[in-house]
């Protein structure tokens, strides 16, 4: 960085999302990347076909319930594929347990493919 300031506006926004009414709602900050210990889930942008890569149909169901347990488990999973250490922080909940051992059995069966 040349001047300081791209840094200086990075501290800014970071900063500035703490305020309350800064961002739309007040669960925008709470579902951000690395909150609560966890890596965020994956993220899909249109077309919803890109480079032979398609958006997970359960996101375009409308369906929010099930949106937000794929959520939880992409979050789940790529905490557990990038930074496993972060389980050691927080122990999983029930919920985050139980998608655990769902994903173990689905990985168990391909194993025994």
């Amino acid at each position: 960085m040349t001047g300081g300031e791209i840094a200086a506006m990075a501290v800014i926004d970071a900063v500035a999302r703490m305020i309350p009414g800064v961002l739309g709602s007040n669960e925008s900050s709470q579902c951000e990347s690395f909150m609560d210990n966890r890596l965020e889930y994956a993220q899909y942008t249109r077309p919803e076909v890109y480079e032979d890569m398609t958006v997970p149909g359960v996101l375009l169901s409308g369906n929010h319930e099930k949106i937000r347990q794929w959520r939880r488990r992409s979050a789940l999973e790529r905490t557990f594929i990038k930074r496993p250490d972060l389980f050691e922080t927080r122990t999983p909940d029930n919920e985050e347990k139980k998608i655990l051992r769902q994903w173990c059995r689905e990985l168990e069966a391909l194993i025994h493919k």
